[in-house]
């Protein structure tokens, strides 16, 4: 039984191989989202040898559990997300992806291994806990699809608090990082179509190029950063892919291409569509093209929450010492993790997971030689379920 935070630590050091086994099992089968049924199906057998009550296939291959305390009081959640992406590993460790073009290369199968350690912590300390924590295995994170999925399946319902972290291999194992306020950016995707008049490239004057327009507005669209938004407004407009044609010497009829917006103040998140909307159909008209834009929202700007920081903050103080913790800078990458803190108050934060020695020499996030330091699985689980059992006992008015 777990009954102080020395306690917790010891047993979160002996969970420590168990949960490198996992994280690697998961490691090793890797599922893209909305896919996600086999990594669920690990994460409900570690639930049921806790005999944690859970209910699956939620959200898609989403999981709630619920782990209640012995004592009354309100709902703490945390989350862990469980897909991978669609990249081909190239990493030099023992137990790569056995799925061709699939892997962790976020580390989300660290995340669903620190959450299923924090659920053993603590069913061994809930004989102390004031109220509930709900365990939420999250799906498709990174199509931005999860989160608002999971709400719509009650994720959400009577939580008071919400709680999540992501490793971060550029800061060593054994910190951590906050930040106040804003924290990742919005989400947005465009999709824009252009229809032009086909024909031959050796004769455009009988043709409508689209290729041309969309070069003009791809350029035109770099201006809204640089006339249009305060330049202390981070924004970012990124045109990702284009399609048009199929031989070099032809003017295709069509082009399309998609791409992302990005910003860190829910205000200019608001009016960036109208003008894109504005550029791309100015621009077409001018190289006498037709356009349609599809403006996508997809997640708003990650904003946290003062209390919530603070009390994760005085968790890491408590349990790595106050000189491993650091101030998040903030980013413009996104987390669907923002849409519960639209809804509920709360908490994301880094967890360090890159070498102890030179962390700034490690792959970053999203690249297929990422590779993630195993001693941040100890850290992880710990910390989130210290976050939920002190927060728990605060909210309930136990103390520590």
């Amino acid at each position: 039984m777990i009954t102080s935070k020395l306690d917790l630590w010891h047993h979160a050091l002996e969970l420590s191989s168990a949960l490198i086994a996992l994280r690697r099992e998961l490691h090793e089968h890797p599922e893209l989202s909305h896919e996600e049924s086999e990594t669920a199906s690990r994460v409900t057998r570690e639930l049921q040898r806790l005999d944690i009550p859970y209910r699956a296939g939620l959200g898609g291959h989403g999981i709630i559990a619920e782990l209640k305390g012995a004592k009354p009081g309100p709902i703490i959640a945390l989350r862990a997300d469980m897909d991978a992406l669609p990249i081909q590993e190239e990493t030099e460790i023992d137990f790569p992806s056995k799925r061709p073009g699939i892997m962790h290369a976020c580390g989300h199968d660290a995340h669903t291994a620190m959450l299923v350690g924090a659920a053993a912590l603590l069913s061994a300390c809930k004989e102390q806990l004031h109220g509930t924590v709900r365990l939420l295995f999250q799906p498709a994170e990174e199509v931005n699809a999860g989160a608002a999925a999971m709400i719509r399946d009650g994720a959400l319902d009577g939580v008071s608090e919400i709680y999540g972290l992501h490793n971060l291999p550029t800061l060593p194992a054994g910190m951590a990082a906050t930040r106040y306020g804003a924290l990742m950016g919005s989400v947005d995707r465009i999709e824009i179509s252009l229809e032009g008049k086909g024909g031959h490239g050796a004769i455009p004057d009988q043709s409508v190029d689209p290729i041309v327009c969309a070069s003009a507005i791809i350029q035109s669209l770099q201006s809204i950063i640089s006339r249009e938004v305060s330049p202390f407004e981070p924004v970012v407009v990124t045109i990702g892919s284009i399609h048009a044609g199929e031989a070099n010497n032809v003017i295709p009829h069509y082009c399309r291409m998609t791409g992302t917006v990005r910003t860190f103040h829910p205000d200019v998140q608001a009016k960036l569509p109208d003008r894109i909307e504005r550029i791309v159909q100015r621009i077409a008209e001018g190289y006498r093209c037709e356009a349609t834009l599809y403006y996508i929202r997809q997640t708003p700007v990650l904003m946290n929450h003062d209390e919530q920081v603070k009390a994760v903050e005085a968790v890491i103080d408590d349990m790595l010492g106050s000189h491993s913790r650091a101030t998040a800078q903030p980013t413009l990458a996104g987390e669907d993790f923002s849409i519960y803190l639209k809804d509920v108050p709360g908490c994301f934060f880094w967890l360090g997971s890159g070498p102890i020695e030179n962390a700034e020499q490690a792959y970053g996030l999203h690249h297929p030689k990422y590779w993630l330091n195993e001693d941040c699985l100890t850290y992880g689980a710990s910390l989130l379920a210290d976050i939920a059992r002190s927060r728990l006992a605060q909210l309930a008015g136990g103390g520590q």
